[in-house]
């Protein structure tokens, strides 16, 4: 149908103000998680389901029911076009997570879940924990497992050597211990 012939005001608010989320998966790749990330992956959907989209559906009718609340409409519906989108990205997520627990013996080379610790060539060290790519947060860190530099350790141990790319530029780490 023509956009012509839709009620702005009416739509289903699926514009450019909520836009799709990115699947940041490479293709047949499997959704790893830490338990602790699937945790705040099925809260952050059970808050969002249960909370917000409730909230935001109530909001709506109330506001359409008064003409002069015309913006205030408009913006509410945006709103919940973006926690739909958000619902429908945490479904698919949740949908595909594999959980991947310690192994019970720790772990003796960089593997999913470990927390890795580092010497650059200058001989700085820098530790952070490979984990799933929607809890990834390098200033916290923690490194996504399809990132450069947690694909370039896997499976390396530690006394290792390895070439990693950087933001800036190619550089050459130390692996000093994995946990």
């Amino acid at each position: 149908m023509s956009r012509a012939f839709v009620d702005e005001a009416s739509s289903d608010s699926r514009d450019e103000d909520a836009p799709e989320y990115k699947f940041p998966l490479p293709p047949g790749a499997r959704n790893y998680v830490t338990p602790e990330g699937a945790d705040r992956l099925r809260s952050e959907l059970r808050d969002l389901e249960a909370g917000e989209r409730p909230s935001l559906a109530a909001e709506i009718l109330r506001l359409s029911r008064d003409p002069a609340n015309s913006d205030a409409l408009a913006t509410a519906r945006r709103r919940l076009a973006r926690v739909e989108r958000r619902i429908e990205y945490l479904s698919r997520m949740a949908g595909l997570a594999e959980v991947v627990h310690r192994p019970p013996s720790g772990y003796d080379r960089v593997r999913f879940g470990a927390r890795v610790t580092l010497r650059d060539g200058s001989g700085a060290l820098s530790t952070f924990r490979i984990v799933g790519v929607d809890e990834s947060d390098p200033d916290a860190g923690l490194v996504g497992w399809t990132a450069p530099l947690a694909r370039a350790l896997m499976g390396k141990a530690p006394g290792e050597a390895a070439a990693v790319v950087l933001p800036e530029g190619e550089s050459t780490v130390t692996i000093v211990s994995v946990e």
